[in-house]
């Protein structure tokens, strides 16, 4: 495992190929009262991008550019979060999104258990730590011990979403799974609309 931390940007010239894994740390879970602290991605190249927020938000030219890329699918675990995250402190995010949580959710009905770790654990048969899952990531330096568990939450989504995508087919869900990935757009903007705890559909 190899981690690269940067501050405020990704480097100019970046190339992460045309699938890229996307996950975030913040102060809190509220969309309105916390804010954007750590955006980790991956390539599944084993090498994890770390770009650390300073507040006020900083201008991320590069990497806003690459989530605004309608080319690069970005893989996350619990988009719904992420690209709520995202969009309100980067920018829009385009192209296709998987979504690993959703699509377990899909595929996994003998298990109520969703979360990375459980992913990793049955489907990889890899152990990561959520130790660090609510240290202070607003923290100035970040231990080590927060970059590792940062770079964990990135470098296995293109593992799990190939194995994921192979049960959802297996299934005949696949096209269930696509039409939810589609509607988080329209989810979020929901959330960041202040409807994040309305249930719209409910009688």
């Amino acid at each position: 495992m190899a981690i690269n931390l940067y501050r405020n940007d990704l480097p100019e010239g970046l190339d992460l190929g045309p699938s890229v894994a996307v996950d975030t740390e913040t102060t809190g879970l509220s969309l309105t009262r916390d804010r954007l602290c750590l955006v980790q991605l991956s390539a599944g190249d084993g090498k994890a991008h770390l770009v650390q927020i300073d507040a006020p938000v900083a201008d991320c030219p590069n990497l806003a550019g690459l989530l605004a890329d309608p080319a690069i699918e970005k893989l996350f675990h619990f988009a719904r979060f992420d690209l709520a995250m995202l969009t309100r402190h980067i920018g829009p995010v385009a192209g296709p999104v998987f979504c690993t949580k959703i699509a377990s959710k899909l595929v996994r009905t003998y298990t109520d258990r969703h979360g990375l770790r459980d992913l990793c654990a049955e489907l990889l048969q890899k152990d990561i730590s959520k130790q660090q899952q609510s240290s202070d990531w607003a923290r100035a330096e970040l231990s080590k011990a927060q970059q590792d568990y940062a770079a964990q939450d990135v470098l296995y989504l293109h593992q799990l979403k190939e194995r994921l995508a192979e049960m959802l087919a297996r299934e005949g869900r696949s096209q269930l799974a696509a039409a939810c990935f589609e509607f988080l757009q329209h989810r979020i903007s929901l959330d960041l609309g202040g409807f994040e705890a309305v249930d719209i559909f409910h009688h």
